[in-house]
């Protein structure tokens, strides 16, 4: 019978102590899953290109990928796409840089004061709970059909998680740390930025990652309910015209930009997070 946790692992058949994907080389596995998720992407562009005129369904109501192609390549020439994508990014990334430092200082304020944090957290849960999509109307009304209300609804909708996050990683804070820094003599500031803001880090990082697809929900948001420009408004304007390509497109799109935040942020935590080992399972 094994007598340790190494010679219980060590006696398993291989394959039984992970995935076979960890048995692989590096070089195989960074070919092989690349390849595996296209080859499921081909099949499934190669069904929705065929399946749907097979049934019988009509374009207007499921589009096929060429028909999107060739309404992507319209919208391009006609449409005046790159504006749109351009507005809609510069909200989305304007919205997060906003949501996610105001999200940040506040619950970094709120963490170092918990007297304030039990005063205002209730009024901090009801404007968590409340839906933000329903504040774009009201947005319009007061600012009117231009850039601010779906800029507003971008960095609400990115604030609060980040909020959330943040202020969860300083009532986590490790308190032997804490004390064996005031052991030392250091002040308040000193604990903050040697133990506390290091110790949130990681939290913060996992904040910004869900704040930049939530980014482009707040800007998509404002521009459907009244954005004169930008995919959300493309969205619109497609569904006033039975254009259902179009509509298509401007969702692909909008996913795209999320994507592409959701990397970046990534990126820049795997550089923030360096020393943090990962985890193979």
């Amino acid at each position: 019978m094994p007598s340790s946790a190494d010679e219980l692992t060590a006696s398993l058949p291989r394959g039984m102590d992970g995935p076979s994907s960890a048995s692989l080389p590096g070089w195989l596995q960074a070919v092989v899953l690349p390849g595996a998720s296209l080859l499921v992407a081909f099949i499934a562009l190669v069904i929705w290109q065929y399946l749907p005129p097979a049934l019988g369904v009509p374009k207007y109501i499921i589009p096929v990928p060429s028909a999107l192609v060739e309404e992507m390549v319209r919208m391009w020439s006609q449409e005046n796409l790159l504006m749109h994508i351009g507005s809609t990014t510069t909200m989305a990334v304007i919205g997060f840089a906003l949501g996610g430092l105001f999200g940040a200082v506040f619950g970094y304020l709120l963490g170092l004061s918990p007297l304030w944090e039990r005063i205002l957290s209730p009024y901090i849960l009801a404007l968590q709970i409340a839906p933000k999509v329903a504040f774009a109307p009201l947005f319009i009304m007061w600012f009117g059909y231009n850039a601010i209300p779906k800029l507003i609804v971008t960095v609400l909708v990115v604030f609060f998680p980040i909020l959330v996050n943040v202020l969860q990683s300083m009532r986590t804070v490790d308190r032997d740390l804490v004390n064996l820094a005031r052991a030392y003599s250091m002040n308040g500031s000193q604990i903050f930025w040697k133990v506390r803001f290091p110790s949130s880090v990681p939290n913060l990082m996992a904040g910004l990652r869900i704040g930049a697809t939530l980014a482009v929900i707040g800007v998509t948001v404002g521009e459907l309910v009244g954005g004169e420009v930008g995919l959300g408004y493309l969205i619109t304007f497609g569904e006033g015209q039975a254009n259902t390509a179009m509509v298509f497109d401007a969702i692909f799109l909008l996913t795209l930009i999320g994507i592409v935040m959701y990397w970046l942020v990534a990126f820049i935590e795997t550089r923030a997070l360096h020393y943090i080992p990962k985890a193979h399972v």
